[in-house]
């Protein structure tokens, strides 16, 4: 997940300004849409074991200098090898799923800055970007397409219909799978309605590119919209999700019952932990988390014991936390 800002636009250079918008409707984004993606999921599931995914982007890029107020997404093209270096570090710690930095990559998100007519160009390019270096690290790791949340409220509380829901996902979706993920990560969720229609928007653009689909539960147990984990899971099984379970929240102690609930109401799936390291504090205007490392290290293997395979971080995280936390999943 991505700490998101809510108001500014972005400072672009004059070359992204007038860089030309990525052609989303040639030969070579139908054979990226039909590529068989999902060979590599199976042959990393075959592997057997606990996964070890990565851990923050939004964190990592605060400190590398982005500016509360600018959508993370530039950074692809204005920052490309920040953006590498970092999904670097995740891959050098042991990491074999990895995030897109394209969290808010989605139409809605982006007009906030005056960047929808970019959703193309901007997933596509992050794509490429971490197909590069996983190529460059031996490709044992997957590129997952991250996919967050719209920003805006459905109906009936709110006013986004299921139908352009399914659109704004489908369009961000169909970007990332040109520029060759072989996942989509749909995370940082809180309403089954939404989760759904970007499940739904997903399937349009490809019927068999795997799907990890995680919900954030923050609020006593349950997510926002009070998502419970049992219907949580039983859901987004329905809806043919290949992985499912919790991230982002208050830190490990936060999921670990989530985690456990989910294993208990559905033992036959795949299940996934990426917790925040530890529970943020406002310190100076930005989020500060106190979990360092060693106890994410123990909390990794909390997760696997309670029946997560996937396992992760979120914000907060480094990739020193993933570093040690790798380890400590091997030595099980």
């Amino acid at each position: 997940m991505t700490t998101r800002p809510h108001r500014g636009r972005p400072r672009l250079t004059p070359a992204e300004r007038n860089a030309t918008p990525v052609d989303s409707s040639g030969p070579e984004f139908d054979k990226a849409i039909d590529a068989p993606s999902n060979e590599r999921w199976r042959a990393l599931l075959a592997e057997g074991g606990p996964i070890v995914a990565d851990g923050a982007m939004g964190t990592m890029l605060f400190a590398a200098g982005l500016q509360f107020g600018d959508p993370p997404e530039v950074w692809n093209l204005s920052q490309p090898e920040v953006v590498r270096r970092i999904q670097r570090g995740y891959l050098e710690a042991g990491s074999r799923i990895v995030m897109t930095n394209t969290f808010g990559g989605n139409r809605l998100r982006l007009r906030l800055h005056g960047l929808d007519g970019r959703v193309a160009e901007l997933n596509r390019t992050a794509a490429i970007l971490l197909r590069t270096e996983v190529d460059g690290a031996g490709g044992r790791a997957l590129v997952a397409g991250d996919i967050g949340p719209t920003g805006e409220i459905m109906a009936p509380l709110g006013t986004l219909s299921d139908e352009e829901a399914v659109d704004v996902f489908a369009e961000q979706a169909a970007a990332l799978i040109a520029g060759g993920v072989d996942v989509i990560w749909i995370e940082t969720m809180s309403h089954l309605s939404e989760i759904k229609a970007a499940i739904q928007g997903v399937r349009q653009v490809s019927a068999g590119i795997p799907i990890i689909a995680t919900m954030t539960f923050d609020t006593r147990g349950h997510t926002m919209m009070g998502v419970s984990p049992e219907a949580a899971v039983a859901a987004l099984a329905a809806w043919g999700a290949d992985a499912i379970g919790g991230n982002c929240g208050n830190g490990p102690d936060e999921l670990l019952p989530v985690i456990e609930r989910m294993h208990a109401a559905a033992p036959d799936v795949l299940l996934v932990a990426k917790s925040n390291a530890g529970m943020p504090e406002l310190v100076d205007m930005r989020a500060v988390y106190r979990a360092d490392p060693a106890l994410m290290a123990e909390a990794a293997v909390g997760f696997r014991n309670a029946g997560a395979r996937i396992i992760g971080a979120c914000c907060g995280s480094t990739p020193a936390h993933l570093a040690a936390m790798a380890e400590a999943l091997h030595q099980v």
